[in-house]
């Protein structure tokens, strides 16, 4: 079994998926191509553009393994539409009340891939996230968090 295990929708597996055949059908051969070109620039030991090209190529390696990892670990969660019986699931757009300051928030529960808290996509790995996860609609969820217990009013489930 694998230590690394990334939760994502297929639409961002396929994503890293056509991110990584370009990676190593295209990117390589142009890198490639900028260290050859730079060796015949002739001394490689004082030739800057030949040590930029090799960089440029360690960086390269370094990203295909990253996305490689992600391809491979990746575990593919349904985007669950439909209400889920009333309750939060991922792919689900949810409003919640901040019970202490009244404050509303729309957050979408999504895979740790697709997460990006600026933008209200939430991962259903997260405190947060997990607490909402099979909650209905005027049902409280609590998040322990440094500061102590948050509790979230459930407004509204949106698919």
């Amino acid at each position: 079994m694998a230590d690394n295990q990334y939760t994502m929708s297929q639409e961002r597996l396929d994503e890293l998926t056509k991110e990584l055949e370009y990676l190593e059908n295209v990117r390589t051969r142009e890198v490639a191509e900028l260290i050859k070109e730079a060796r015949s620039f002739g001394d490689l030991s004082e030739n800057s553009e030949y040590d930029e090209a090799k960089t440029e190529q360690g960086k390269l390696y370094s990203h295909i393994a990253e996305v490689k990892d992600l391809v491979e670990h990746a575990i593919v969660i349904e985007m669950e539409h439909g209400d889920g019986a009333g309750k939060v699931v991922v792919g689900n757009k949810v409003t919640v009340e901040d019970m202490e300051d009244g404050s509303r928030e729309v957050y979408q529960i999504v895979g740790t891939q697709e997460a990006d808290p600026r933008e209200g996509r939430i991962s259903n790995d997260s405190p947060l996230g997990r607490a909402l996860l099979g909650h209905r609609a005027g049902d409280i969820a609590e998040v322990e968090a440094p500061v102590g217990t948050l509790r979230f009013k459930i407004l509204e489930i949106m698919n």
